[in-house]
């Protein structure tokens, strides 16, 4: 019997990074939430800048928040880190499993950049270490006072990112890593300055100083950027199902468009709670996500042509040459365990029953054979087309 770890091991760390992440975007979204919902406190206290009551539950809560800090610091202080660490770590791990451990089949589109193993790993790696240096660096400059025109900087800053890592990766690779550089840069906000700001300011509390305020107001700066970029990260992670998004020519420029519809939605919610109902937010962000979708629809390869229906035989063949070394019980392609997402096409029940998944891939999208690494024609995406239209059917 063998035992595919590195499908265990990817099922684990995926699971792992989805609780972990659902953890640290809840309480990202709940204090945004929090801080918009504070009221003046009904009874005046030093240094309190609000207060707020709510129930769930079953139960009433109480919950007050200090202009910088509290005169005096109390035994225990709950912290909301390890969230944002557990995410990053289980998404590098996950990254590392899938992209640099089957660098040559994930990562590396030799159509694109014949790159060595370690060289692909190398670029990855520094991505993510140049999308925190450039992000830091604008948020330390004057530019990073004003919350619009950061916005619209880092927005372009990585959209060029997005074009520049489709020039260089498969088009799944240069996705994830760019939502890795913004998953990096969040974990970073929180691992370099929020909890680093919130703990000098209780070691000043402690030692009987009065705590800067402007550790606090960075480390605001901070979680309000992490808010705006939650959206648009979780698009890229489940961005896989979506290969008319991924595979696209212009791919990099339908992940700027989506950015923005995240961006818009999570303004609109915050508005919201704030108090202010904008509805030509949230129709902004509509308009942006239809605008992607037909101009996508638009650019998508064309239809292909009418063909004659091929026989079976000829199908069998087509299907055997470019999709079953990877799609297989037992796959030959070397970094392939095991049939990706499960779909076996070496056989003629595996091929019939995931015949509308063939044509989406193979077909319409043009994302499988991935990067195109048997040189599949469009003539014969063509006949495979026009097999599965006509009903997929086995035999002559």
């Amino acid at each position: 019997m063998t035992f595919d770890w590195g499908a265990w091991a990817n099922l684990a760390i995926r699971w792992l990074h989805l609780v972990a992440g659902i953890a640290w975007i809840g309480s990202s979204f709940y204090f945004m939430w929090l801080d918009s919902h504070l009221k003046a406190p009904a009874e005046r206290r030093e240094g309190v800048a609000g207060e707020l009551w709510s129930v769930h539950s079953g139960g009433f809560y109480h919950q007050m928040k200090f202009m910088v800090a509290p005169a005096g610091m109390p035994d225990e202080l709950h912290w909301f880190k390890w969230e944002a660490y557990t995410t990053w770590i289980s998404g590098f791990l996950l990254l590392a499993l899938i992209f640099y451990v089957g660098a040559d089949v994930n990562l590396i589109d030799a159509h694109r950049l014949a790159l060595g193993r370690w060289q692909a790993i190398g670029i990855g790696l520094a991505t993510l270490v140049a999308g925190w240096v450039v992000y830091d660096g604008l948020c330390r400059s004057p530019l990073g006072q004003n919350l619009r025109a950061f916005g619209i900087v880092w927005f372009l800053v990585l959209t060029a990112a997005a074009w520049g890592l489709t020039r260089v990766f498969s088009d799944l690779g240069a996705v994830m890593h760019l939502g890795a550089i913004i998953g990096t840069v969040m974990a970073a906000n929180v691992f370099l300055v929020i909890i680093p700001n919130q703990k000098k300011v209780v070691a000043q509390v402690l030692a009987g100083q009065a705590p800067d305020p402007r550790l606090g107001k960075q480390a605001k700066q901070r979680s309000v950027h992490n808010n705006y970029m939650t959206l648009p990260v979780l698009f890229v992670m489940i961005s896989n199902h979506y290969p008319m998004i991924v595979s696209a020519p212009l791919n990099w420029l339908w992940l700027a468009g989506l950015g923005i519809v995240g961006w818009t939605i999570r303004h609109f919610f915050n508005l919201k709670n704030a108090g202010q109902l904008r509805l030509d937010v949230l129709a902004l962000g509509a308009l942006a996500f239809v605008t992607v979708a037909v101009l996508n629809e638009t650019a998508r390869p064309p239809a292909p042509a009418e063909v004659p229906v091929p026989p079976f035989a000829q199908v069998r063949a087509l299907v055997d040459r470019h999709c079953a070394m990877c799609h297989a019980a037992t796959p030959t392609h070397k970094g392939v365990p095991a049939p990706p997402n499960g779909v076996i096409l070496d056989t003629d029940e595996g091929l019939t029953k995931n015949a509308a998944k063939v044509y989406e891939r193979a077909v319409a999208t043009h994302s499988m054979p991935l990067n195109n690494e048997t040189q599949m024609t469009d003539a014969e995406r063509a006949s495979l087309g026009a097999w599965i239209k006509a009903g997929a059917k086995v035999g002559p």
